[in-house]
């Protein structure tokens, strides 16, 4: 289970830093090309400033979807064994009270 949630975490978060610092980097060193106009007043900067959202976007689905298809089967198949062992603690806990109570007879002074 930790290896399937580290393996994405890490694609995840250097795909997204990676982007991000990508657009910081050009806009800090490559400033004549982020002033490109595309469309009207819609720059190459603005553009990509907005791809961000939709990088952002994009990361978080697929981060939901791995999560409910790698992981969350596998927590919820150890919940169940989790409980599973409470249960037969408690029942095993709860019969040997009852043969204790049942030895002794007589109450302690």
């Amino acid at each position: 289970m930790r290896g399937a949630h580290r393996s994405f975490g890490t694609a995840a978060t250097l795909v997204s830093v990676g982007g991000f610092l990508t657009y910081v980097l050009l806009s800090g060193f490559a400033a004549g090309l982020m002033n490109q106009p595309l469309a009207g007043h819609l720059t190459i900067g603005l553009a990509l400033g907005l791809c961000q959202f939709l990088l952002m976007a994009v990361t978080i689905w697929l981060y939901v979807r791995h999560m409910r298809r790698r992981v969350d089967p596998v927590a919820q198949r150890l919940r169940a064994q989790l409980h599973d062992s409470r249960a037969r603690a408690e029942a095993q806990a709860q019969a040997q009270q009852g043969r204790a109570s049942a030895e002794r007879r007589f109450g302690t002074w």
